[in-house]
């Protein structure tokens, strides 16, 4: 019989305000089993674990109890006090009364009467609880990174400057992400290529760091410290150690009219090209869907003014497995499209352009080459009208329901540019609010008002028309003024909101990494794992969490780089021991257990079993404990109940649901 102890947490007034955990003491030490029972303000506090560890040698506890918050926040706090105090880690379970109850309910009665369920599922469980140890698991010393932006490289060069080796695998033609498509950076209005050409020209030369572009990640199979990833390097048609990047083929390519990713579609490129001048690798790609040569057989003359014959039209996909320790999800983001939002005339117009779009017009090598016109006829516009939150803060089910963080910030920055450079051109900003929570933010967004005297009008545009003469005219409220607004205007950006990267939900199905409503990967715990994913030894960084500046995409590339330069300085990994196991004597060899188990964790093999004084060779199921992460979707698959969770069996489950019941 077990000898168990319970301990309830008041958690401050967390709990306590809503549930009588004297209450609930005083009913739990009349379970079976039970031979102690106490409350205290702060469970988790040292002087909580002392009052465990106390009552553990005094009453000689072999099991232990916790009724306080979730087991995601200290689970491993108690496990650590009852290791500490002699006792299994895993003969400790946890009563979750703050999140299932005090947080939940209002009513301190209907709070109690769960919490005291609660409690009572908890001892039913621990009473058939069987002290479980870890294994351990091999570390490979070398991280991934998936995406080549900036989060990706400040990540990249952090772990390859703790002595560790990283592959950046990018799926464009160069790293640099979007950053590199931005002209200067808020709100210190430093050139954005001038700030992130050094890092890229670093990643590209240190010694730890290979970088795989033009490549995408194909399958992810393995564990925390040992992945196995297939990363398919797709054909260039050139042949990188060869190439000189001289960009004559680029010159002497007749297709040149092929719409530019770079520059969002505004200006053009050839069928065979490198992205922007500072591309790294400065290699171009063959555009196969556009090239003529793929395309009728027709044409080679790239391949016939390359003097280094680094031509190769016949090359193809490569796949390439590599083993990792970690991997860093870094996947970046993109502008939503624009469909739904036909009011704002984008899909009429040439001259309602968004930020991003903006941010080319306005770079020195953009479709323009730096000179703010519009791109209908070329004339330099006089009037110009921003309109904030196109698809972020959304209510019409149409864009996002979040802010996308930094729209305020750029729309300030553009208006400033733009009346620095032409103080003849008239700038006005709608908007919902403005938001600048940031260093020096405010002062930024004041500056564009009071110096450089931008409009900023605080209503929504309900409507962009084209006209008859080509101007645009604006139809919105101002909502300080109480009025409407009607005004012809030369050019329209629009603050589009952003989204993860279109890829990132594929990538989060290899990896089995959680992700929202909105695609952004969720973090193992927003305040206390914040870089972290549910997924062990998967890390996250940059905007592929969530919406994020440059210096908090820095700030947050290099937290994931400490994470997983913590995982991989170990040299062993203990396994989590509540995993699969199979009675070799009810197996019958079915595979339903392999065909639902999403990490490739079973396997079988044929075994000598001896049922019951007869001896035969049987097809059992074999579970590789480093594999298995304990998911349980094989026990309830089983036919013939021959699965079972190790920590979580069907016993178990069972007896909570008859406490519950009682």
């Amino acid at each position: 019989m077990q000898r168990i102890g319970v301990f309830v947490c008041h958690c401050g007034s967390n709990i306590a305000a809503t549930v009588d955990v004297k209450k609930v003491t005083e009913t739990a030490l009349m379970e079976p089993g039970v031979v102690h029972a106490e409350e205290y303000q702060y469970m988790c506090s040292e002087a909580g674990q002392a009052r465990i560890a106390e009552a553990v040698k005094e009453k000689q506890l072999t099991g232990i109890v916790v009724c306080s918050c979730s087991p995601r926040m200290h689970e491993t706090t108690f496990r650590n006090a009852a290791e500490r105090a002699g006792i299994n880690p895993y003969m400790v379970e946890i009563a979750n009364i703050r999140e299932h109850c005090s947080w939940i309910h209002k009513d301190i009665a209907e709070g109690t009467k769960k919490a005291v369920i609660l409690a009572r599922a908890a001892i039913a469980k621990v009473t058939l609880n069987t002290p479980l140890k870890p294994g351990e698991s091999r570390v490979t010393k070398r991280a991934l990174v998936i995406g080549g932006g900036i989060a990706g490289i400040q990540t990249a060069l952090d772990i390859a400057d703790a002595g560790y080796g990283v592959d950046i695998v990018e799926k464009t033609p160069s790293i640099g992400g979007r950053m590199s498509q931005v002209d200067k950076t808020f709100p210190t209005l430093d050139c954005s290529a001038c700030i992130l050409t050094p890092k890229m020209v670093e990643a590209a030369s240190h010694r730890n760091i290979n970088i795989y572009t033009y490549s995408e990640v194909e399958q992810v199979s393995g564990f925390v410290g040992d992945f196995t990833v297939d990363i398919r390097k797709k054909a260039r048609s050139i042949e990188m150690d060869k190439c000189t990047g001289c960009g004559v083929c680029s010159e002497k390519c007749p297709v040149k009219k092929v719409p530019s990713e770079f520059n969002r579609g505004l200006g053009k490129r050839s069928a065979i090209y490198t992205p922007f001048a500072q591309a790294i690798p400065n290699v171009p790609v063959i555009d196969r869907e556009n090239c003529i040569k793929f395309k009728t057989g027709k044409c080679g003359l790239c391949e016939k003014v390359c003097q280094a014959g680094a031509i190769n039209y016949g090359q193809e996909d490569e796949i390439v497995t590599e083993k990792y320790g970690a991997i860093v999800v870094a996947t970046g983001f993109d502008t939503i499209k624009l469909d739904d939002f036909d009011e704002y005339g984008y899909s009429q117009s040439k001259d309602v352009i968004t930020s991003l779009e903006l941010e080319r017009v306005m770079n020195a090598a953009g479709p323009t080459s730096g000179h703010l016109e519009r791109l209908s006829d070329g004339k330099a516009p006089k009037n110009i009208v921003f309109i904030q939150c196109v698809g972020s803060r959304d209510v019409t089910c149409r864009g996002k329901g979040y802010c996308s963080k930094v729209c305020c910030m750029y729309t300030a920055k553009h208006a400033m540019l733009i009346r620095d450079k032409y103080p003849d051109v008239n700038v006005t900003v709608f908007y919902i609010d403005v938001r600048t929570p940031g260093k020096n933010f405010d002062e930024f967004y004041r500056r564009a008002v009071e110096e450089y005297g931008v409009n900023y009008v605080k209503g929504q545009v309900g409507k962009v028309a084209l006209q008859a003469n080509g101007q645009l005219l604006v139809q919105a409220v101002d909502l300080l003024d109480n009025k409407q607004i009607l005004t012809e205007v030369d050019m329209v950006v629009l603050a589009t909101a952003i989204e993860p990267e279109a890829g990132v939900r594929r990538i989060a199905t290899m990896l089995t990494a959680s992700i929202d409503t909105n695609n952004f990967l969720t973090e193992a715990h927003p305040k206390l794992r914040p870089v972290e994913s549910p997924t062990a030894g998967v890390f996250l960084s940059g905007v592929c969490q969530g919406p994020k500046d440059i210096p908090e995409t820095v700030a947050q590339a290099g937290a994931a780089a400490v994470k997983a330069i913590g995982l991989l300085a170990k040299d062993k990994l203990m396994t989590n021991p509540c995993t699969a196991k199979t009675d070799e004597l009810l197996c019958n060899g079915c595979s339903a257990c392999t065909n639902v188990c999403p990490y490739g964790a079973i396997t079988y093999e044929d075994r000598e079993i001896n049922d019951h004084g007869i001896r035969e060779v049987r097809r059992i199921a074999s579970v590789n404990n480093a594999l298995c992460q304990g998911c349980g979707a094989c026990t309830v698959t089983c036919p013939s109940g021959a699965m079972d969770l190790q920590g979580f069996s069907n016993r178990q489950i069972i007896a909570e649901v008859d406490a519950i019941c009682r």
